[in-house]
């Protein structure tokens, strides 16, 4: 899908504004001619310019370019079900991770993502078990991330 540049650029404008309108009620610091809501503010600004810049090219080329088009891609009924299944393992891991654990939830994700893309069935299962537990190691041991425990809570490794 191909969305014209203007559609984009109004997006970057909004979100550069949320941010500038969020960060005004940052601290200031005594003593300080900056504070913490500097470098925020600083690329909010820069979102709202390439914004305007990305509405200006939209506007210009809107006669050459549909506002939406598109891509051959949405028309493949197997491609169609790829993005549903991505979308899916998303919803099912914001509903699921808390309960069964990323241990638990992580490998089903994979295997169905791998399956789905026509990776071999046992191969899927080798692969999304083995970064599984990888991805368990660097975030929960190496990066401190406070990964879900779920039902496995009281295993520790």
């Amino acid at each position: 899908m191909k969305l014209n540049d203007a559609v984009f650029g109004v997006l970057l404008m909004l979100l550069g504004a949320a941010v500038l309108v969020g960060v005004q009620g940052y601290p200031k610091i005594p003593g300080q001619p900056v504070g913490p809501a500097l470098f925020p503010g600083l690329i909010a600004a820069g979102l709202c310019i390439g914004g305007v810049l990305l509405i200006a090219r939209g506007w210009r080329e809107r006669a050459a370019h549909r506002w939406l088009a598109w891509d051959d891609w949405v028309r493949s009924p197997r491609h169609v079900l790829s993005l549903a299944v991505l979308l899916a393992s998303v919803v099912f891991y914001i509903l699921a991770a808390e309960k069964l654990g990323f241990l638990l939830t992580a490998p089903v994700i994979l295997a169905s993502l791998f399956l789905v893309l026509r990776v071999p069935p046992l191969r899927a299962v080798t692969i999304a078990l083995v970064a599984t537990l990888l991805i368990h190691f660097a975030f929960y041991k190496l990066l401190r991330v406070p990964l879900p425990w779920g039902v496995l809570k009281g295993i520790a490794w």
